[in-house]
Parts: C-alpha cells; structure tokens; sequence
C-alpha cells in the first residue's frame, strides 16, 4: 500500500483514482500529476514501484500546489481571521450556522444540528378521579 505524504492510499484502486484520497487532489489534478511523472494513469497502486511513488512526490512538492495539511490549515486560518475580524461569514461560522446566505427557517438541519425542544406541547396529565366511597347498601 503506497504512502503519499502521510496518506495510505487505496492499493486495489488505479492510481488515478488513489491520488483522490489526498485532500486538495481531484480527477483532473491527479491526471495533471500522472502525466508530469510520466506513469499510466490505468496502473494499479500497489503495482507502483518505489521508484515511482518518489516521482509522485516530486511532482506534487515541485507543483507549489497546497494539499493534505497545509491546505486544511490553511482554510482553517481563514476561518479564524474571518472571526477574528467580525464579518458577517465569521459571526455565522461562530454560530454554526449557514454561511452562504442560505435560508434558516426550515432545512440548514446539518449545520444548525438536532433539534432542541423548542415549543414542545406537553400534554398535561388529567388527575385521577379519585374513587367515592361506595354507598352501603340497606
């Protein structure tokens, strides 16, 4: 199972679509790559040989692209500034609430969470008639 930057990628899989696993890599990236590296996009992972995963990762470190870690803390720095600064994006991802201007009424369940027992109607409990004394009979 080859190993690019800290990422068990799949072995069954073509390489193609292995190179997806790393955050920040898509299709047409990992064909981009492929090609740089000169390595068939249709070989297996675990057919790759050591020689070939080294150009891999020479590719991707001479690219300049951000991917795995630095591009998660980069978008993680982001968020932070933008709350640090008190935008309109910040104060929402503060809330946890949608950014993007979507609607909050009804749906936005995935960012707002379960709900909470807003007005729930409790039904009251009827209190036990209590039981008359029987009459004696004469």
């Amino acid at each position: 199972m080859p190993r690019i930057l800290g990422v068990d990628l799949p072995k069954e899989k073509r390489i193609e679509i292995s190179l997806m696993y790393l955050f920040g890599v898509g299709r047409s990236l990992s064909n981009k790559i492929l090609v740089e590296a000169q390595i068939s996009p249709d070989k297996r992972a675990k057919d790759l040989s050591e020689e070939e995963v080294t150009r891999i990762v020479s590719t991707l470190q001479k690219s300049g692209l951000r991917v795995e870690g630095d591009l998660r803390r980069d978008i993680s720095q982001n968020i932070k500034r933008l709350m640090e600064i008190g935008s309109w994006r910040g104060s929402r991802h503060k809330k946890g609430l949608p950014v993007r201007g979507q609607r909050t009424r009804t749906n936005a369940r995935t960012r707002k969470g379960k709900r909470r027992g807003g007005a729930a109607v409790l039904k009251k409990a009827e209190p036990a008639k209590a039981a008359a004394p029987a009459k004696p009979a004469k």
